[in-house]
């Protein structure tokens, strides 16, 4: 039999594995490649408490010790049957600080067969916060990364981070130091948080939140306000909304509902001690707002290993013309919409921003991935691809606003069933923005059959006759496909316009 490569991959890219040993969890993500936007081929993690114990007697766990090194030896064995083409491996907190970390480091090495990358708290901080600048589109705050041993915090603004710091507060450490009391933890916080004065830098900006107690706090506030997106990335939430939910989660008062066993059990007693954490850090800071971030140390550190001309670029834009090359019929069409669209929403009116514009540009890289699907699917089908997809670069707001645009591109401008509970994440601007966008596709796809060469011939223009607001020229060359069914998408982005619109063959 022929082997042949996945087509479903991109072309001439290599995977590569992280593995990432923390803690509290010792883990492996082995990536499709080194790109602005990394895509998760397979991710394992083990909880193997390593710095149980840590504050008390410097050691780590034994117990955790065993655990950890035979985790490695299946994280190795998969790297290769992955293909990774490098393997990084990454210690923190509880391997920097334990008496007998040395000598875990000494095995773990013989295991994998590499040398492993100790990380000084200050380069955990950096590799967070690079984490933090490679999922947000132009950050503005302090991050602050939750480990089971540390927390780290460092200023973040743009591309550039300041010099961060890190605290003996990991929910695991924070938990042990004050014997499980709440007070105790909360008093021990207070006293470590009120040494980064320059969390006060970071009044009125945002604070990212990282780590796995964190993200499960986040996924329990999704749980229990019935958020119709689970996506981790760019979940956000007001100050005033996040402090109130952390006096929740550490009452625990609701334990026993069903939306605490969206949290895994090993997970749910760190639970009130991360929140602690955080309200002590917010109370200095006091950010308008907390947006939780899913890239952390992993993602920081592939993305200090590429070119600066990548680094630079837009990872959501990336992410989008990827899924175009593996799905779209025609990846250069998909690139002229997000041209000619452009070109096209001023006529109507609209001064898109930055933000807006990179949104419809990602939308029309994405406007033809569900072409495969049934036609009666295709826009559920879009709606879900996209809305589920791993973006980052993007607002949970901009992610319902490039799903409702596919979905409206195939199914009609109205709304449905289908798109009443991305409707209540995005904006009332970017849906009316979404519509328009899928009433300009509706139009122009049923000239173009999805293959390029012909969009940037056509356009909007003002009419001088007195009955007609803009005409859509058309190439007389083109003559022929005029048609009903042309006439009828033209006029529904008529009425969704309120302008009066006709074609005009010349």
């Amino acid at each position: 039999m022929v082997r042949s490569e996945a087509q479903g991959r991109l072309p001439g890219v290599a995977p590569v594995s992280v593995i990432d040993i923390g803690s509290n969890s010792v883990r492996v993500v082995i990536y499709e490649g080194l790109s602005r936007a990394p895509t998760v081929l397979f991710n394992e993690k083990v909880l193997c408490g390593l710095g149980k114990g840590l504050g008390s007697n410097g050691r780590m766990d034994d117990e955790g010790v065993e655990r950890a090194l035979s985790s490695l030896k299946r994280f190795r064995a998969l790297s290769t049957q992955a293909r990774a083409t490098e393997v990084y491996v990454l210690a923190t907190a509880a391997a920097r600080e334990a008496s007998n970390g040395p000598d875990f480091i000494r095995q773990a090495e013989e295991i994998l067969g590499q040398q492993i990358q100790l990380l000084s708290g200050e380069e955990e901080a950096r590799y967070s916060a690079l984490g933090v600048i490679s999922g947000f589109h132009d950050p503005d705050g302090i991050a602050g990364d939750l480990g089971g041993g540390s927390l780290e915090l460092i200023d973040i603004k743009g591309k550039e981070s300041g010099k961060g710091i890190t605290l003996p507060l990991g929910g695991l450490r924070l938990s042990e130091s004050s014997g499980n009391s709440l007070s105790k933890a909360r008093a021990f916080a207070r006293k470590q948080v009120n040494t980064a004065r320059f969390l006060e830098n970071g009044a009125g900006r945002t604070f990212y939140a990282v780590g796995g107690t964190w993200r499960n706090i986040a996924k329990l506030h999704m749980e229990m306000s019935k958020y119709p997106l689970h996506m981790m990335q760019g979940y956000e939430l007001t100050l005033e909304e996040m402090q109130k939910f952390l006096d929740e989660v550490i009452a625990a008062k609701d334990s026993k509902e069903p939306a605490w066993q969206a949290v895994s059990k090993n997970r749910r007693s760190l639970l009130p001690f991360g929140a602690i954490a955080m309200q002590e850090v917010l109370a200095i800071m006091k950010p308008a707002r907390v947006s939780f971030s899913a890239q952390g140390v992993r993602e920081g550190y592939l993305f200090s290993r590429l070119p600066d001309e990548e680094r630079e670029s837009d990872p959501l834009l990336v992410a989008a013309d990827q899924l175009a090359i593996l799905r779209a019929r025609s990846p250069e069409h998909a690139r002229e919409l997000a041209e000619w669209t452009g070109r096209m929403v001023p006529a109507f009116g609209i001064v898109e921003t930055e933000e807006e514009s990179r949104y419809r540009q990602a939308a029309c890289l994405l406007a033809d991935i569900s072409w495969r699907a049934h036609p009666d699917y295709r826009g559920l089908q879009a709606l879900n691809l996209i809305a589920h997809s791993s973006f980052v670069g993007i607002t949970h707001a901009g992610r319902a606003y490039l799903a409702l645009a596919n979905y409206y591109r195939f199914e009609g401008l109205h709304d449905d069933g289908a798109t009443g509970p991305l409707a209540t994440i995005a904006t009332p601007r970017l849906l009316d923005l979404a519509k328009l966008l899928g009433g300009l596709l509706r139009v122009v796809y049923l000239f173009s059959a999805s293959m390029p060469g012909l969009v940037h011939h056509l356009t909007f223009r003002p009419s001088f006759e007195p009955d007609l607001d803009l005409e859509f020229v058309v190439p007389s060359a083109y003559r022929d496909f005029a048609g009903e069914r042309l006439d009828g998408r033209l006029q529904q982005l008529a009425r969704l316009t309120g302008r009066r619109l006709a074609f005009r063959f010349e």
